[in-house]
């Protein structure tokens, strides 16, 4: 079985020099892990609990970055 990890995150809009921006805040961690068979399956770890609408997969930042804020 191999396993990739991605930073989960949700979407905020905010406005910066009159301009729409937008900035991800990490949630959690999605684990991609391929079993024997060739079966994909994606497991989802929340940091607390969400209440949002959207959540947003990337893989994570090179070592050192607290993975936060992105943007």
């Amino acid at each position: 079985m191999s396993n990739k990890m991605f930073t989960l995150t949700v979407p905020v809009t905010f406005k910066k020099d009159g301009k729409d921006q937008t900035s991800f805040r990490r949630v959690g961690a999605v684990f991609e892990n391929t079993r024997e068979n060739g079966e994909t399956v994606l497991s989802i770890k929340l940091d607390f609990p969400v209440a949002v609408t959207e959540l947003v997969a990337f893989p994570p930042k090179a070592d050192g970055d607290d993975g936060q804020v992105t943007e």
